[in-house]
């Protein structure tokens, strides 16, 4: 989305709260892409399998998952709830 090279605090914060999601959970797994949308707020990593970690405002991370078929973004609070949705759906 954008190539952001400078943060305010709380995008900052967002930051390492998605690298730290990302060390939790997905330490090891292809990174397709790391940004920040300026429309959303969004600070994010895309991952290879599906999953995108997202956080704005300092936020607790959520987990995105865009469904092609639908072209829809899920929303989830939890890894857990994530991947039950992928498993039932993909």
């Amino acid at each position: 989305m954008n190539n952001q090279t400078s943060f305010g605090y709380s995008d900052a914060k967002s930051k390492s709260i998605i690298w730290e999601a990302y060390a939790n959970y997905f330490a090891g797994e292809e990174i397709i892409e790391e940004g920040f949308n300026l429309n959303s707020g969004f600070v994010y990593i895309a991952l290879e399998h599906g999953v995108t970690i997202a956080s704005a405002f300092g936020q607790p991370v959520e987990f995105i998952i865009y469904d092609d078929e639908t072209e829809e973004e899920m929303f989830f609070d939890s890894i857990e709830e994530a991947n039950k949705f992928l498993t039932r759906n993909f």
